[in-house]
């Protein structure tokens, strides 16, 4: 006789997670994204005279090297990097100057407009070789061997040192700082030794990322310190939260099933969002001073942003009914 077997049934519960209205800039949240940052172009003023001399003309080794460390950021995964058309954009829009690069406060105003919850900022202190920087040739034109732009006096082993920080920027307060450091492991007479054949500038930008480049001594040093430089970032994001906004409107109008809000994306707002909807049923006021003390409501229903420009939002029903011109709305982004 077959007695048939009994196995005992798992059921997984779901737990939904609610979160608070909070106010606090960064607050601790748990985790519902990765946290987001933007890469400034290195400033590279320090080193300028000696990059435009290797290179024969001004090359921005700033953009060549922070292009090197958002893609080391990237393949890490544990931030989320702004795409550098997003932050072209912006600091177009803003006549951002290239002297800025490492203002903090300058930064944080970028930060806010690209809404993102850190931005780095960082230098270039040394680019060029162990030596005295004695007899370097200059001139332009395409880039190749030990010839243009090399130290001809002895051989040079290429050093590369960088430094960045992380900017909050709510309060342009630095909440990480690392730093990059990079040797050559060969010497040679020219700091574009090894290379073959690189050329690849143009219009004042870098190839940092050609395997060219990455073949000359200088380009090894560049791709060494770069790397150090993103393990310490990485390193860093323990001390970082993610940011939180409490963004508060109105009703600004109500047309056949759509509600218009008077917030939009300078306050925080993204298509995806929910508010909760809210209606003033009484006016609590001192009676001394006639100011409101407090606002009493009662929730009318939850709406979800499906257009959004600077200023306001469209947004469609979640739930509720009956939404008017001048209802609250209130949620927490992120």
């Amino acid at each position: 006789m077959n007695i048939p077997r009994v196995f005992p049934a798992c059921l997984a519960g779901l737990v939904i997670l609610a979160g608070a209205f909070v106010s606090e800039s960064h607050a601790q949240t748990p985790p519902t994204r990765k946290i987001r940052l933007a890469v400034m172009d290195f400033d590279y003023a320090t080193v300028q005279t000696t990059t435009a001399a290797l290179f024969g003309t001004n090359v921005d080794v700033g953009k060549g090297i922070t292009d090197l460390l958002v893609t080391d950021l990237v393949k890490d995964g544990t931030y989320s990097i702004i795409e550098r058309a997003a932050l072209d954009k912006v600091l177009k829009e803003q006549n951002f100057s290239n002297s800025n690069r490492a203002d903090p406060n300058s930064a944080a105003q970028i930060g806010k407009l690209l809404g993102v919850d850190y931005i780095v900022v960082g230098s270039i202190t040394e680019f060029g070789n162990e030596t005295k920087n004695t007899g370097m040739g200059g001139g332009g034109g395409g880039l190749g061997g030990l010839g243009l732009g090399g130290f001809h006096h002895s051989n040079s082993k290429a050093n590369v040192a960088i430094t960045a920080r992380i900017i909050n920027i709510d309060t342009g307060e630095i909440l990480g700082v690392a730093d990059g450091k990079g040797q050559s492991a060969r010497s040679s007479t020219s700091m574009l030794g090894g290379g073959g054949n690189w050329h690849g500038f143009g219009a004042g930008g870098a190839d940092f990322g050609s395997s060219d480049f990455q073949q000359t001594i200088i380009g090894e040093a560049t791709k060494a310190a770069t790397d150090q430089l993103s393990t310490g970032l990485v390193a860093d994001s323990p001390k970082l939260t993610m940011r939180t906004v409490t963004v508060e409107g109105e009703v600004a109008a109500v047309d056949s099933g759509q509600i218009i809000i008077n917030v939009g994306a300078k306050a925080g707002v993204k298509v995806g969002d929910q508010f909760n909807v809210l209606r003033v049923t009484k006016e609590i006021k001192d009676p001394t001073t006639g100011n409101v003390l407090r606002r009493l409501t009662n929730t009318v229903g939850v709406i979800k942003a499906t257009d959004v420009d600077d200023v306001s939002a469209i947004c469609t029903a979640v739930s509720g009914t009956d939404f008017k011109t001048g209802d609250r709305v209130k949620t927490v982004v992120q």
